[in-house]
């Protein structure tokens, strides 16, 4: 174990990562699958966003929020599947203090940008339903780039809190993390010091997920209310269908994320921590570029035509 003296004390310098198995069969398996898992998620996340930027017909809000959604969802997965997949092939796999800490602020900051991303196009959703003849005025480029401004800059505030905290941290006993990434919850734990500044890290990610879910609720229920009011069964398909990828998408995020960092203490299980985590670190990244193609006629149909100029050229 690295570490350095510190007068009765042994001051941790590296952490050692469990990871999720120990069985050596079971490791090649997941190695596989997560390997092949993340070249999905790199391949579809940066199609989405080459695909958004070089066709004129998305240059529209929802698309301008889905390739940056894209952009977090691959910063969210390569934060911990490589260091991940790694784990698999050594005997001991083991991270420094120092990339301990930017690996926590990594994931915190693609986190809680996804977090206000899908809560701007919960926004842009309800605008389009609710009130189309003012939509091109209300998700003007100018408003659209101060939500991205505020979704980039409450990552960035998360991301200081928790890694403020962690490098105040002091740890001087057992540097065995029992996760596969430098994970907030397991780090507390191990720490020596008084750890009651973590309060605030848990307070600003549980304030930003439920400042973002009662965004995400309020634009929902004012579409549905919007919708039961349609006559029309067609204009009930087509707001309907609007919505179907990014509630799915929501649905998956909210669900997972709100299980990690919102259980009880008295119900918390770090095996089941660590098989969630996968599920919104390395599954969901993976599943959005494929939701929202499958549901979206023009990715599919912009996907198509370029896929036939690259064969034909």
């Amino acid at each position: 174990m690295d570490a350095l003296g510190d007068g009765n004390h042994t001051q941790v310098t590296g952490f050692i990562l469990l990871g999720l198995t120990d069985d050596p069969l079971l490791q090649i398996i997941l190695f596989m699958t997560i390997l092949f898992m993340y070249l999905v998620t790199i391949t579809g996340n940066l199609s989405t966003i080459i695909l958004i930027r070089i066709s004129s017909q998305f240059h529209h809000p929802m698309y301008f929020f889905l390739s940056h959604l894209a952009f977090a969802d691959t910063g969210l997965s390569s934060s911990v599947t490589p260091n991940m997949l790694v784990n698999f092939l050594v005997e001991r796999n083991t991270i420094s203090y120092f990339g301990c800490g930017i690996q926590l602020g990594s994931v915190a900051f693609f986190g809680t940008v996804e977090c206000f991303l899908l809560a701007a196009m919960a926004y842009d959703r309800f605008m389009a339903i609710c009130s189309p003849l003012i939509y091109s005025t209300k998700m003007s480029t100018e408003v659209c780039v101060k939500l991205l401004k505020v979704a980039y800059g409450g990552g960035f505030l998360n991301a200081c809190t928790v890694t403020i905290s962690f490098f105040t941290f002091f740890f001087c006993g057992p540097n065995q993390v029992n996760h596969f990434f430098c994970d907030f919850a397991p780090l507390v734990e191990l720490s020596c010091s008084d750890v009651s500044i973590s309060a605030v890290p848990s307070f600003v990610a549980g304030s930003v997920i439920v400042v973002t879910v009662f965004v995400i609720a309020v634009s929902y229920i004012c579409i549905l209310i919007t919708i039961l009011k349609m006559r029309s069964t067609e204009g009930h398909h087509k707001a309907f269908s609007t919505c179907a990828s990014h509630l799915t998408t929501v649905t998956l995020y909210f669900a997972t994320i709100t299980f990690v960092y919102a259980t009880p203490k008295s119900c918390y299980s770090t095996d089941q921590n660590k098989v969630v985590s996968v599920f919104y670190m390395v599954v969901i990244p993976m599943l959005n570029p494929l939701i929202y193609s499958v549901r979206n006629n023009g990715i599919k149909g912009a996907l198509k035509r370029q896929l036939a100029r690259n064969i034909f050229s």
